[in-house]
């Protein structure tokens, strides 16, 4: 299926390209967005996972979000790697608009973070994780098992323990917690 009737003006109406500041990059699986991921910020790109707009979501997926201006350096840079996406399209509408994975809940003791489908929560008291939850992939009971209860510095890191989109998706909450109490 072609996205570019999604991300392609019509004839008939106006567009300005300096609207169009960012893209984003589509990939056909998860790995693919991590192994990209990866290169791009090692090479000092600044870009975002982030969820795919509705229109080219096909289950558990993301996208990458870029700069558009540093479209060709990007993909030039993803070639060297061997990362090729399926398509990049700029993003041109408020509806085609990437989604933020993110949601924070603050339960006055209790902060709760959720990435994509992964949410961890902790004691902000002493940072001990008090629940993992979310997913469907094998390997979440096994990541809850070996965080809950630990301290935040104590506990492994997903990405080290686990190896599926779920554990992907609770790095990203672990970090984003990490960050919030200022670790």
């Amino acid at each position: 299926m072609s996205l570019l009737k999604y991300f392609t003006p019509k004839p008939d109406s106006v567009h300005d390209r300096n609207d169009v500041d960012s893209g984003i990059l589509i990939f056909d699986s998860t790995s693919e967005v991590i192994r990209a991921e990866k290169v791009l910020k090692q090479n000092g790109w600044n870009i975002r996972v982030m969820g795919p707009p509705p229109q080219v979501r096909t289950g558990c997926d993301l996208v990458i979000e870029f700069p558009l201006m540093e479209e060709m350096n990007i993909l030039r840079t993803l070639d060297q790697s061997g990362i090729i996406p399926t398509e990049t399209a700029p993003v041109s509408s408020p509806l085609l608009k990437p989604v933020d994975i993110y949601t924070i809940k603050d339960f006055g003791r209790h902060l709760m973070v959720r990435a994509a489908n992964m949410k961890i929560t902790i004691d902000k008291n002493d940072l001990t994780i008090v629940n993992i939850s979310g997913g469907g992939c094998p390997d979440v009971p096994y990541l809850a098992h070996e965080m809950t209860g630990k301290r935040l510095h104590e506990a492994p890191c997903p990405k080290d323990i686990g190896h599926t989109l779920c554990a992907y998706a609770l790095q990203l909450a672990y970090e984003e917690v990490e960050r919030r109490c200022s670790l």
